[in-house]
Formats: structure tokens, sequence, C-alpha cells
């Protein structure tokens, strides 16, 4: 017995859900055509060998053209691709009646009217190509292509006539610049000047842009006609009129007259523009003018031309915003060549008359030079004194000194009253200066003009007045000590160091110690600069400080104690190394041996370079977990650590520990079960 077949089991669908993403069956075939998934094999080649065979395939044909054009009428591309088949069947006259239905089926569509004339065109039916032309026109007027086609093929037929009288039709539609500069060309190519002149007449009419009409002007100055040029010109400055002048225009007029060496005239024209024209707008048109008169004018004209520009643009910017300091610098500095000392001064007190609307000191900055550029002017150039201390006074009174101040004034108001030998009145100054708004630049611009005039105990009493005004400042120490220095008071600079290290506030005291150190190094004190290294350590532990510690007592005594040198050196880094390691510092523990190293291998033996060999650790990567200022889980970072020789050798046996732990363990284990059993017994 046979038997029975099993039917193959189905997989149930576990979601019958619609799927988020829907798939259309036009889709499916679309992707399908795409991708060439069906592979259609080419149609037979079919010979035909007799009329008969001929007259088949052709009705075949057309009723598959027919039976496209009746499922969608509307489709051009099957009308169009009907009528080429036609037509490379040499059924002219069939084509020509497929392409007449697909025209009252959509008369608008260009490319239909193309396809038709270009058949007209290729058979030699030029009667049939013009009455369609003529057709195409005056159905679709603004259809460019046709009247350019249509001119082009009446042209190359030699009708120059019929051409022009395309043309002048197409002309009468006013259509766009460029279909009137092809008419205005086909005339050029025939010599016509008269008639492209005509042309532009009604060209600049119709398209009145300023670009037309020197283009127009243009074509009379190519072929001769200087005074056409010209009245042309002077046409569009008239039809233009004095509320719409454009500056091209100007430009292009000046530079033909230029061209014919009038530059009498293009002068005259520049300076028609520039006074007709809005200053805005006149960018080029100076430039231009500037550009002529460099060329052809004398020197005072070239400058008369670019500071009357400048100086226009100048005066525009301050007055649209007096606040723009830059441009009101600019405007004096061309103020100031011209030499007329009424005009500056006006200048000046305008600008300065423009105070700035807020107290904040960023908006000084600019506004503050104008009064600095006005007393140096009226003290240099006007040579009067008088008006100079005026100005540096009004300028201090305007200063809010309560809320910010400005020391390089106060600084050169005292030096120009030590300049007029008013030294007196320059201290007061500078005293006030220190009692209204004390500023550090303040007090070194008094110190060193003191300096200046050799008035050392001034300049104690200035040190010490900016020290209680600022004693963290280590820089104003240090000075003060060079100070004494310079003077040979060794004893007074030694104790203005010791009262700066003691300090308990200080903004740079790693410059501080070191010119302490430096200076007693300088005296040959060698064991003071070691106490004060001592000293130095005692405060702070940083790398830097160990380095300059073993290169100190590198750089003391003489050759013969080199050896003693080296091993102060080397107990400077050993006790180094340990300090850092005691603290946790491993970068700089590296630095420290890096340098400990080196100098190792440059005065060491073998077995000490062996040694800080042994101490150099080695470079690992590690990961961390990164933990929000949240509270949340960030992910994992990876760091480079260092592991160092001595601490791993430092660390307990952690193998023995845990035996240690899991003996213990099974001890207490065992001891538990013995009790438990003793337990049961008694039981």
């Amino acid at each position: 017995m046979e038997k029975p077949q099993k039917m193959p089991k189905v997989a149930k669908v576990k979601n019958k859900a619609p799927a988020e993403i829907q798939i259309t069956a036009e889709q499916l075939l679309r992707e399908a055509k795409e991708r060439d998934l069906e592979i259609v094999p080419p149609p037979p080649k079919q010979k035909i060998s007799d009329p008969e065979e001929l007259a088949d395939y052709q009705h075949r044909k057309r009723r598959t053209f027919e039976d496209n054009i009746r499922k969608n009428r509307t489709a051009i591309s099957n009308w169009i691709k009907y009528a080429q088949w036609e037509e490379s069947q040499k059924e002219v006259e069939r084509a020509r009646s497929i392409y007449e239905r697909a025209l009252d089926v959509d008369h608008r569509n260009i490319t239909l009217w193309l396809k038709y004339t270009e058949m007209e065109m290729r058979n030699r039916q030029v009667n049939h190509a013009r009455n369609l032309w003529d057709r195409a026109v005056t159905i679709l007027p603004r259809a460019n292509q046709f009247w350019y086609k249509y001119t082009y093929m009446e042209e190359m037929l030699g009708n120059i006539a019929g051409a022009r009288q395309v043309f002048n039709r197409w002309m009468e539609w006013e259509p766009d610049e460029q279909a009137w500069l092809t008419y205005i060309k086909f005339e050029l190519r025939y010599k016509e000047i008269d008639r492209a002149r005509m042309i532009y007449d009604k060209f600049v009419v119709v398209h009145p842009q300023v670009s037309n009409w020197i283009k127009y002007a243009r074509f009379e100055e190519q072929h001769g006609f200087i005074s056409g040029a010209r009245y042309v010109f002077e046409r569009a400055v008239e039809f233009f009129g004095e509320e719409t002048l454009d500056e091209k225009l100007f430009v292009a007029f000046a530079k033909f007259e230029e061209g014919q060496r009038e530059h009498d005239r293009a002068r005259i024209i520049y300076k028609y523009a520039l006074d007709h024209i809005p200053k805005e707008h006149t960018a080029e048109l100076y430039k231009a003018y500037t550009i002529h008169e460099k060329k052809y004018g004398d020197r005072t004209d070239i400058e008369d031309v670019i500071v009357s520009k400048r100086k226009f643009q100048y005066e525009e910017e301050v007055k649209s915003n007096p606040n723009n300091y830059d441009a009101w610098f600019d405007l004096l500095r061309l103020v100031e060549d011209e030499g007329n000392l009424e005009v500056i001064r006006e200048t000046y007190e305008r600008a300065i008359a423009n105070v700035p609307p807020t107290r904040e000191k960023e908006f000084w900055r600019r506004y503050i030079y104008l009064w600095i550029n006005y007393a140096l002017f009226e003290e240099l150039e006007a040579e009067d004194e008088e008006r100079t201390r005026q100005v540096y006074r009004a300028c201090l009174d305007l200063i809010p000194h309560k809320q910010f101040t400005f020391t390089k004034i106060w600084l050169l108001y005292a030096h120009f009253e030590i300049r007029c030998k008013n030294l007196t009145v320059a201290r007061k100054a500078l005293g006030m200066a220190l009692g209204m708004c004390p500023k550090d630049k303040l007090f070194r611009g008094y110190i060193d003009l003191e300096i200046q005039l050799r008035e050392f105990d001034r300049c104690r009493i200035l040190y010490r007045k900016f020290l209680e005004f600022g004693p963290e400042n280590c820089i104003t120490w240090m000075r003060f000590a060079e100070l004494e220095t310079l003077l040979g008071d060794t004893d007074r600079a030694r104790a203005i160091y010791e009262l700066a290290v003691g300090q308990p506030r200080l903004d740079m005291p790693e410059l501080l110690w070191k010119a302490y150190i430096d200076f007693e190094i300088s005296l040959g004190e060698a064991e003071k600069g070691r106490r004060l290294y001592e000293r130095l350590l005692e405060r702070t532990h940083h790398v830097k400080v160990w380095m300059s510690y073993a290169q100190f007592e590198m750089s003391v005594g003489s050759a013969e104690e080199d050896i003693d040198n080296i091993v102060l050196a080397r107990r400077v880094y050993e006790r180094g190394n340990n300090a850092l390691r005691a603290s946790g510092e491993k970068e700089e523990r590296v630095m420290l041996l890096e340098a400990w190293r080196e100098l190792e291998m440059k005065y060491g033996d073998s077995t000490t370079v062996q040694r800080v060999e042994n101490k150099m650790p080695r470079r690992v990567k590690r990961r961390q977990r990164i933990v929000g200022q949240d509270g949340t889980d960030e992910g994992w970072e990876e760091f480079f650590d260092y592991i160092f020789p001595e601490d791993e050798a430092a660390k307990p046996n952690l193998k023995l520990l845990a035996s240690a732990k899991a003996w213990k363990k099974k001890q207490e284990v065992a001891k538990d079960d013995s009790e438990q059993s003793e337990m049961d017994d008694q039981t």
C-alpha cells in the first residue's frame, strides 16, 4: 500500500496587525522594473520581403499606436512617436495628419509645434513650415523659441525681407532684451546700420535701463558716430531726469569723453554727477573720478578729489552714529592735514561732545583717545600750553573716577607739567590720583617718574604706599628689592624679601621665592640659598622646586667640589622622590625621576644609572567609570596610569593574605560542624 503523503506544515502568523509601512503593488512593480528583476527577451527581428508583409507590419504598428492614443489621448509623447514612425515610413501626409490631430488635443504644447515644424523642414516643405510658424506665433506669441526658429529658417533660406518682417511682428509684442539684441545683430550682419539705430531707438524706450542706453551709445561709438554717441548719452541724462540719475550712466559717459581725450568734458560730467546724485550712491563715481584725475590731473586736483570723498564719507558716518569714534579719528586726521587750526579745534570739540551714554569703562576706551589726541595736538601742533592744560583738566573732570579711571591720562598730564617745568603740579596731580583712585599702573608710573628724577627716597615712600595698597603683589616686592639692590643696600633688600615671603597671601609666590634665591646666589651666599630652599620645601613639595633645588646644588661650589655637588643633588632627588611618593603625585614623580636619570647619565656611573632605572614606572592603560553631577552613569573612560616598582614591592603579598583568609574560613566551618554534631549526640 502506498503511504499517505504528509501535508507540509504551514507556519502560523504570530502578528496579524498591519505593517507600519504599507507597500503597494505599483511600488513592487516599479522596484522590479528598476532592478531589472524581470528579464524580458528582445523581440525577434523581422525581415520584410514583399509589400504584403510590409502592409501587415504597418497595419499592426498603426493599430498599436492608435490603441495607445485611445487609452490616453493627453499623452503627447504617444502622438509624437506615432508621427515620427509615420515619417520614418515616408508617410509625410499621415504624419501631418497625426500632428494635426494632436494639436486638436493640446494646441498650447510647445514641443508638439516644434516637432511638427521640424518634420516639415526636414522634408523640405518650406511653405508648410512657414504656415506652421505663422500659426504657432499667432497662438503662442510669448514663446520665444518659435520666433527664434522662424527667423532663423527665413534667414537660412535667404529670405532676408521675410526674416525682417517676422522680427518686426515679434517686436510688436515687446519681448525681452535678448530678442531686441538678436534683431540688432541680424541687421548688423547685413550692414544695415540705420535700421539697427532705429531698433535701438525703440529698444531703449521699451526697456529703459541704464545698461541699454550705454549699449546704444557704445554701438554708435563702435561704428564711428562720435557725435551720435554723445547725443545718446545726453538723451539718457534728460530721460532719467535729476531725481533718478544713475552713477553708472555718468561713469560710462565720462569714460567715453576720456576716450575721446575730452578731459575737461569728463571732469565736468563727474562734478555734475557728484552734485546731483545722493552721496550714498556715488562710491563707483568717486573711484572713477579719482582714477581719471590720477591719469590726467595735477597733484592738487587728485588730493582734492580723494580728501573731499573721504571727508564726506566720514561726515555721513558720524552723523548717522555720533558714537562711532573710529570715524571721528579718520575725520580728524583729514582735517588736521588741511592745517586750519580753527576747523581742527571745532572738529575736536564736536567729537569730544559725544560722551558715551553709559558709565562702563569698555565704552570709554576709544572715546578717551579723542581727548589724548586733542591734548597732543594743542601741545605739539598748536603749541598752546594753556589750552593743553585746559584739555587735560577738562578730561580729568569728566571721567567718573569713582567707577573707573584711566591711568594713561594722569601720567600724560604729569609728564606734560614736567615738560613745562611744573614739577610740584605734576606731583600734586599724581598724589591726588593715588588718593582718588589708586591703581597698580598709577603707582608704577609715579615710581618710574621719580626714578628718572633720581628721587630715591620718594621712591621708597611710594613703594611703601604701594605695598600697603596691595601687599599680595609679588612684582611690587621684587621691584622694591631690585631698587635697593641697585642702590647697593643689600641688607635692606634682604629685609624686603623676608617681609615679602612672610606675607600670608601672595599672587605669585614661586616668582618671589625664585627672585629671593637668585638674589642670595648673586651675592655668593650659597648656604643662605640652601636654607631658603629648605624653607620653601616646608611650604610646598612641588616637583619644580625639587628640580630647581637639585640644579642649585649642581651649580654651586668649585671644580674640586663637583663630586660633593653630585652627592648633594642626588640626595635632593632622593628626598623629592620620597616626598612625592608620600603625596601620591605620580606624573610629577615621573618628571623628577626623568630629571634624575639625566643627571646620572651625565655625571654618574652605570650603577647609579641602573639604580634610577629601577625606580622608573611602567605606563599602563586603565578604565574608570564616569559619574555625572546628578549621579547618573555616563559610561567609561580610559586613562594612563603609572606603576612604580617601589610601590609594588611595598604592598603586602596578596596571594598569601587570600590563602590565610581561606584557611581561617575553613577552620571556622569545621568548628561549626563539630559543635553541631555534639549537640546532635546530646539530643
